[in-house]
């Protein structure tokens, strides 16, 4: 009988405490929805050929105080995360947010967010997919009249609304930043892009292609294990930056990614004036929700921040290799150059 009445006892707490856990649970959930903050500013896109420095870039972002910092690659594209997703006014917008909804939120809110599979460090992601989908469902029942900037505004406040742990919610932000590579690469995507966002800005960052090269075929062999195939596609990327700038002028920044590491305070002391945000010091680190983080690079990384190596990867390509990138690249590198962003 007292062995029974114990167990009894147990179960009512552990029934009790789950009951309590879940009440917890969707008080703070429902206060969650009850106080969303609206995130209707423009979007600031890095964009180019991946290996380029882009995801270095966002994670320079990360965590400034006027700056809404997406924390990984923005995956709204549709069907693929490098074609801006074509958003139908007419449908419902439960289809809406279908298209445009990252499922890598899931992977990352239950096995935590790494740069890289091959590192250990995992940073926590709290993330709740149902809280974002009600959270843009009510942003746009408040909207009066439905446009395309009211859709993207919708999802930007369900996607920051639903980050539970952002260490950067509080403060008056002027911007979006987010990456995507080879966004950019294609014109009728930057067409929408600025459509939506008039206001919007693009940075793009051209690597020298003895650099890249190396970078791209080791982390992605099955992509740019093929020089020819590589340059071709690197080319692709070059192409557009020079497209963008005599498109869209002043809003597009192309910068050198030997700037980017050598000169990173110039750099961004640069950028903070493109973006009209003040300057701070946290530009300076890569960081995910103001953490420290390693690059994403190919080669052996033991420590965070921004390394100078990346710069002499054109050291283990042979004579051949580096003719072909002379050949196939030389050109039209010159031209990205002649427009890039000058820091001295």
């Amino acid at each position: 009988m007292l062995r029974t009445n114990k167990h009894k006892l147990r179960t009512s707490k552990t029934c009790g405490g789950r009951q309590n856990r879940k009440l917890h649970f969707d008080c703070a959930y429902q206060c969650c929805l009850e106080h969303v903050q609206p995130v209707t500013a423009p979007l600031v896109l890095i964009s180019e050929i991946q290996r380029s420095g882009g995801s270095m870039l966002s994670q320079l972002f990360d965590g400034h105080h006027q700056v809404h910092a997406h924390p990984h690659e923005l995956k709204i594209g549709y069907p693929k995360k490098y074609i801006w997703p074509a958003i139908d006014l007419s449908d419902s917008p439960q289809r809406w947010f279908e298209i445009l909804f990252e499922d890598i939120v899931v992977r990352h809110f239950r096995h935590g967010y790494k740069k890289m599979e091959k590192y250990k460090d995992t940073f926590l992601f709290v993330f709740l997919s149902s809280l974002q989908k009600e959270i843009f469902l009510k942003h746009l029942q408040a909207v009066s009249t439905k446009t395309l900037r009211s859709v993207f505004d919708a999802y930007m406040t369900s996607y920051f609304g639903a980050w539970i742990n952002n260490q950067n919610v509080g403060g008056a932000k002027k911007f979006i930043t987010a990456f995507t590579p080879r966004l950019s690469t294609m014109p009728e995507n930057m067409k929408a892009f600025f459509d939506i966002y008039p206001e919007g800005l693009l940075i793009s960052v051209v690597r020298d292609p003895k650099n890249w090269f190396p970078s791209a075929s080791r982390h992605h062999a099955d992509k740019y294990g093929d020089i020819h195939k590589a340059l071709a596609q690197w080319n692709e990327s070059a192409q557009g930056m020079l497209r963008n700038k005599e498109k869209y002028g002043d809003r597009v920044c192309i910068l050198r990614f030997e700037d980017l590491v050598q000169r990173t305070k110039v750099v961004m002391r640069h950028l903070a004036g493109f973006m009209d945000i003040q300057f701070d010091d946290i530009l300076l680190t890569p960081t995910f929700n103001k953490i420290p983080i390693k690059p994403n690079t190919s080669f052996k990384l033991e420590n965070p921040g921004i390394i100078s190596s990346v710069l002499d990867r054109y050291k283990t390509l042979g004579p051949e290799q580096l003719q072909v990138i002379d050949e196939m690249t030389g050109e039209i590198y010159k031209k990205v150059l002649s427009i890039a962003t000058s820091i001295s």
